[in-house]
């Protein structure tokens, strides 16, 4: 069975919950505050941008170590059978891009 409790222990007993919802009130105040609702919305769109430049980063050197891989040899010689055609192809684009570029003024 439970013991009597005293009135001073009673009023100390709502003291301290008192004291607890004003900290938990103070929380919530915080947490739906807009500027924390706007910093927290921030934060997770830098987080999204960060993880998506970091991918991005990750496939673009990927593609360039690819790329590298198919015009050096593993002892670091170019490759010239496959640089020369693509050096070609570029030289090729670049002439048609000025010349359309030409036409049109």
């Amino acid at each position: 069975m439970a013991e009597a409790r005293t009135p001073t222990q009673i009023e100390a007993d709502i003291v301290r919950r008192r004291q607890e919802l004003a900290v938990t009130l103070d929380e919530i105040g915080v947490r739906l505050h807009p500027k924390t609702i706007m910093d927290d919305a921030k934060a997770r769109a830098a987080a999204a941008v960060d993880r998506t430049a970091g991918r991005a980063y990750v496939a673009a050197n990927r593609a360039v170590s690819d790329v590298r891989a198919q015009l050096v040899s593993e002892d670091g010689a170019p490759r010239l059978e496959r640089i020369v055609p693509v050096a070609l192809v570029g030289v090729v684009v670049v002439g048609l891009l000025t010349l359309r570029s030409r036409r049109r003024r």
